[in-house]
């Protein structure tokens, strides 16, 4: 039976952590939600992450824009914020209806305020390994889980099955920066069977729900599930757990695993952004 990576309990201990460390500060971190359109995925997210910024004592507004919203209008909100010196991360909620500029609107946030990490300027720190940019949330919280469970990621061999912008690539760049040989699969992989089954490390993040069977897999490895897709009213994941688990040494459920550290990693961001600005 494999050992559970729980990141529910993850996050309970970092939000316990950042609640006495804004405890003590004045004003308060303040992040702002910049949602256009009314996307139900969307809003979920948004409701967890305005929950948890009020159980840690952080300060979040919402600010909903219509969906026919103009361009002008989105960039117009983002320098206005961008000027304001009480707010201090500011992310765009995606997606965003398709008509709106994402890369302009999202290059428009200044990176010190760029609290998701998708400004050039940060992803310019993460692949240079600047301590001092913004890890992309959902990569920083797979980093966590695996350095709270003490799971080695120098010199192992690890696959990350999905090259977007928002998990895969970001994550391949933060595991070669804690020293891993780091293979990326899509779907034009070849032969995706052999490449997860020599890894040590197998993160999937797709959003394809029984993609990772035990075909893919053999003992001793570790699997990180980030992939999220609602079935019939529940969430999967890319991982057939029940096929893997009795196999591997290390596995993330979904829900419960990776998920609920993306939010709580956010509001790590969103601290060390009020330091550099207080700096």
């Amino acid at each position: 039976m494999a050992t559970i990576l729980d990141g529910k309990i993850i996050r309970d201990q970092i939000a316990e952590d950042l609640k006495s460390r804004l405890s003590a500060l004045d004003p308060k971190p303040k992040l702002v939600i910049i949602q256009a359109g009314d996307n139900p995925e969307s809003n979920t997210y948004i409701n967890q992450k305005i929950k948890f910024g009020e159980n840690i004592g952080a300060l979040v507004d919402h600010i909903r824009l219509p969906e026919d919203v103009t361009q002008e209008d989105v960039l117009g909100k983002i320098d206005d914020l961008n000027a304001d010196a009480n707010t201090h991360g500011i992310i765009v909620q995606l997606p965003i209806p398709p008509k709106l500029g994402k890369n302009e609107i999202l290059e428009n946030i200044v990176p010190i305020k760029d609290v998701d990490g998708l400004h050039s300027v940060n992803v310019k720190k993460l692949i240079d390994n600047d301590p001092s940019g913004y890890i992309p949330a959902t990569t920083r919280g797979v980093i966590t889980l695996l350095e709270h469970y003490n799971i080695p990621i120098s010199g192992k061999n690890a696959v990350v099955i999905g090259r977007s912008s928002l998990v895969g690539k970001p994550t391949t760049l933060s595991l070669l920066n804690h020293n891993a040989t780091v293979t990326i699969c899509h779907s034009q992989t070849k032969n995706i069977e052999a490449t997860t089954q020599a890894a040590d490390i197998i993160i999937s993040a797709v959003g394809s729900p029984g993609l990772i069977t035990k075909k893919n897999v053999k003992p001793g490895q570790v699997i990180v599930d980030v992939g999220t897709t609602v079935v019939d009213g529940k969430l999967k994941g890319d991982v057939n757990f029940e096929e893997v688990e009795p196999v591997v040494e290390y596995i993330s459920p979904v829900p419960g695993g990776a998920g609920p550290l993306t939010v709580a990693s956010l509001f790590q961001n969103l601290l060390q952004a009020y330091q550099n600005q207080n700096a």
